[in-house]
C-alpha cells in the first residue's frame, strides 16, 4: 500500500547558508591524516611536510552575485579572482594557483568570455598567481563562475578563525560599508535606466563606492605588514558577508564573546554622505553590508601600541570570556547583542 504522507522537508530558508553548512559538515567524514583543517573556515588546509596547502573555492552566479546591467565583464573577472585570494589572505597563506569553472549560456559571446578572462588575468598578475586549469560547460540560466584558489603556508602557521583569546584586540583593515553603498547606488540607477534607458547617469561622485563593489582588492598586503611588525593574529577572517556575521563566526569558533564599539568603526566620508542621501543607517551599512573584503583580526593586547599608530588598522573592540555573546556598544553606551544580518545565500 502506498502512503500519501509526505515527508516534512526543511526549506533552505529555514536554516540559512551557515546552518546548511553545519548540517552538511556533519555528513562529511575526514579520514586523511594530511587534512589539517576541513569544512568550516575561510579555506581548507592540507599537510605536505614542511608546507601546507591551503584551498578555497567560491561561486559567482548571475543575478545572485552580479548583474550585467551595471557589472563590466572585465571587472567581474577581476572580482572572481580577488574574492578567492581574499580567503587565502585571511588564512595567512601565499596564493599560488587558480582553477576556473565557467558555466555559460548561448547568449554569451566568445568575445565576452575572453574579456572575462582578461579581467581574471589582470588579477592573477596583481596577486602573482596563475590559472592552471578548470572546466567549461553550458548553462540554461545565465553565467556562473566557480573559482578554486590554492595557496601555501609554512606548517602550523595557518591562521584560523578559532584561535582568538580573551582580551585580544579586534582589529579591521581599511574601511567598512563602501561596497554596500556602491551596490545601493547602482541598484538605484538601474531602476532609473529600466524606465528611461536613454539616460546616462553621472556616477563620478560615487567612484570610490562603486570601485569597492565592482573591483575589490584582496588584502594580501596585511599579513606581510603584520609580519614586518612582528605581529601574528590569533584569529583572522575576511569580511565578505558583513562585519557582524564575521564577528559571530570568530566568537563561535573561539568560544568567546566580544564588544565592538560604534564610535570605533572605520567609515569613509563617502559612505556617510550617500547614507544620508539615501536615508540608510550608516552603522547598518558598515556592520551588515558585506563585500568589503577587508580583514578582521584578533590581535594580542601586547601589540596595542604598534597597532593604534598604524593608519592601515583600526581597533574596533576586544574579545571577552565572561559572556560568550558578541555585543555591539552604541555611541550612547547601549549594549546590544550582535545579530548576523549580512549576506545569506538562502534568505
Amino acid at each position: 500500500m502506498i502512503s500519501d504522507d509526505k515527508p516534512n522537508l526543511t526549506p533552505l530558508s529555514a536554516v540559512g547558508e551557515f546552518g546548511l553548512i553545519e548540517r552538511l559538515k556533519n555528513i562529511v567524514n575526514q579520514r586523511n591524516d594530511d587534512t589539517v583543517l576541513g569544512i568550516g573556515d575561510d579555506a581548507a588546509v592540507i599537510d605536505h611536510g614542511d608546507w601546507q596547502t591551503v584551498v578555497t573555492t567560491d561561486v559567482l552566479v548571475e543575478n545572485v552575485h552580479f548583474d550585467f546591467i551595471y557589472t563590466p565583464v572585465k571587472h567581474l573577472g577581476w572580482k572572481a579572482i580577488a574574492v578567492n585570494i581574499s580567503d587565502l589572505a585571511a588564512m595567512g597563506a601565499t596564493p599560488t594557483s587558480i582553477l576556473v569553472t565557467i558555466s555559460a549560456s548561448n547568449r554569451m559571446s566568445v568575445e565576452a568570455l575572453e574579456e572575462l578572462y582578461l579581467g581574471m588575468q589582470l588579477a592573477c598578475e596583481k596577486y602573482k598567481v596563475e590559472i592552471i586549469g578548470g572546466d567549461t560547460t553550458s548553462s540554461l540560466s545565465g553565467l556562473s563562475i566557480g573559482i578554486t584558489a590554492i595557496g601555501k603556508v609554512p606548517k602550523g602557521k595557518a591562521i584560523t578563525r578559532a584561535g582568538a583569546k580573551a582580551n585580544d584586540l579586534l582589529v579591521v583593515s581599511g574601511d567598512l560599508g563602501a561596497a554596500y553603498m556602491g551596490l545601493q547606488v547602482l541598484e538605484r540607477e538601474k531602476e532609473v535606466f529600466e524606465v528611461q534607458p536613454h539616460l546616462q547617469p553621472d556616477l563620478s561622485e560615487y567612484e570610490y563606492l562603486i570601485q569597492r563593489l565592482l573591483k575589490p582588492e584582496a588584502r594580501t598586503d596585511i599579513p606581510e605588514m603584520l609580519a614586518e611588525m612582528g605581529i601574528t593574529p590569533t584569529a583572522m577572517l575576511d569580511i565578505s558577508d558583513g562585519l557582524s556575521s564575521e564577528l559571530i563566526h570568530m566568537c563561535k569558533a573561539s568560544g568567546l564573546g566580544c564588544k565592538v564599539y560604534e564610535e570605533k568603526l572605520p567609515i569613509d566620508p563617502a559612505v556617510f554622505k550617500v547614507c544620508e542621501e539615501m536615508q540608510i543607517n550608516v552603522v547598518t551599512a558598515a556592520i551588515n553590508g558585506g563585500e568589503d573584503y577587508e580583514l578582521l583580526m584578533a590581535i594580542p593586547l601586547e601589540h596595542f601600541e604598534k597597532i593604534k599608530a598604524n593608519p592601515h588598522f583600526t581597533i574596533i573592540g576586544h574579545l571577552t570570556d565572561a559572556d560568550p555573546t558578541p555585543y555591539f556598544v552604541s555611541n550612547t553606551g547601549s549594549l546590544m547583542p550582535l545579530r548576523a544580518q549580512g549576506w545569506n545565500a538562502y534568505q
